[in-house]
């Protein structure tokens, strides 16, 4: 079977690469997906898959029975969005959208996720049960797995795969990783609030800007000291909103911030103690504040049997020099750890990175590209896990 899918996918591979270029070149962002989910289904449809479109708002399902016919499904994740970047990779087939890019894959994943239902759609006699494919809408703004979920895209899924592309990886490659992939992502308010006065006489006003820099100093300092660093936090403050002139001691200062951790039980104690900080700094000036902390998605915690089912599959595709095993996770966020909130799952990491090149442009950056053979790693890799998947049930 593994042969056999190789040379389907190995026939497909000019197909593909038109497929991922027309949905590089035709970027939407989060919630927007409406072309590329109408393309998405339409390639689906034309490979004999039963569709479903807007779901989760601007989502696709596409479904494949195999000759089992049980209520449990095997689901395979992919997300559609792009970001807000205005593109400068100089490519012929680079967006055609002002200030709108893949910049992270997604057409890659999308792309995969097409080529791995091509793949199985031509050998569906062989599979032992039901495969789902979910196209994602929204995951950059950490939504779209929410509203797949709450329109029942997970019912009946007993376990669920994912990918995500990794330039730091060579294309030909993948990275496997046991356990946390990737990190908890919350989301941070702090509001000062202080007295204005005069920029001449500081000591006259209760100076908002200036408890606020205090505050930014105190969690940098409290996480070294008062957090396990076998348990990382990372706590950034990416925006400042305060004063009225530069003349003006400023009475109100808005701090937003990411914070991001790994352990669940970590995270359970952050609100309260980043609030305990703010308000010691805050009382010992006299200032005023609000600490408004909103959980995210929590930490991709992979599933050690479909973890190896990953690496077993991508092992015996491609040999085990081609499969890393990754030592440590990313601090980055990914939604697909909502779906493991319903069913165990496991993402791996595809090598998009060029061989010959010194430096691969990190993810998110306007010249980020990828080397193109890495979807055929991607395509191999997740179709014949799942034929691999139903011969082990």
């Amino acid at each position: 079977m593994l042969n056999r899918i190789k040379e389907i996918a190995t026939t497909l591979a000019p197909r593909l690469v038109e497929i991922r270029r027309h949905i590089h070149s035709h970027p939407e962002l989060s919630g927007q997906e409406y072309q590329t989910a109408a393309f998405v289904a339409g390639v689906l449809s034309s490979s004999g898959l039963h569709v479903e479109e807007g779901v989760g708002k601007t989502g696709v399902i596409g479904e494949l029975q195999g000759t089992q016919h049980s209520e449990k499904v095997l689901a395979i994740r992919t997300d559609m969005d792009a970001l807000p970047i205005q593109e400068r990779s100089g490519l012929e087939y680079a967006s055609r959208i002002e200030g709108v890019m893949h910049a992270c894959g997604h057409d890659v994943h999308s792309t995969v996720g097409l080529g791995t239902a091509m793949v199985l759609s031509q050998v569906a006699g062989e599979l032992g049960g039901k495969v789902r494919f979910l196209f994602q809408p929204a995951e950059e703004i950490a939504q779209g797995a929410n509203w797949m979920i709450k329109d029942g895209v997970m019912n009946h899924v007993a376990a669920v795969l994912g990918v995500h592309v990794f330039p730091s990886i060579p294309a030909g490659s993948i990275g496997i990783r046991y356990g946390a992939l990737t990190a908890a992502a919350d989301d941070l308010e702090i509001i000062i609030i202080g007295e204005s006065g005069h920029g001449a006489r500081p000591h006259e006003a209760i100076d908002a800007i200036w408890i606020a820099s205090q505050v930014i100093t105190a969690l940098q300092q409290a996480i070294s000291r008062t957090q396990n660093p076998l348990r990382p936090v990372v706590l950034s403050i990416g925006k400042i909103n305060g004063g009225r002139a530069a003349n003006v001691i400023a009475d109100k200062v808005e701090l937003l911030g990411t914070v991001r951790s790994l352990h669940p039980e970590t995270r359970d104690k952050l609100p309260s103690w980043i609030e305990n900080i703010v308000a010691n700094v805050c009382n010992s000036y006299g200032a005023k504040y609000q600490v408004n902390y909103r959980q995210g998605v929590p930490s991709v915690q992979n599933d050690y049997a479909l973890t190896q089912l990953l690496q077993s599959s991508a092992e015996e595709a491609w040999t085990s020099e081609r499969v890393q095993v990754l030592p440590e996770p990313s601090l980055g966020a990914e939604d697909f750890s909502v779906y493991l909130e319903h069913a165990p799952g496991s993402m791996f990491r595809l090598g998009v990175g060029y061989k010959d090149r010194i430096i691969n442009h990190p993810l998110h950056h306007p010249q980020f590209e990828v080397d193109e053979s890495a979807i055929i790693t991607g395509v191999v890799t997740l179709a014949y896990a799942v034929y691999k998947y139903w011969q082990l049930k």
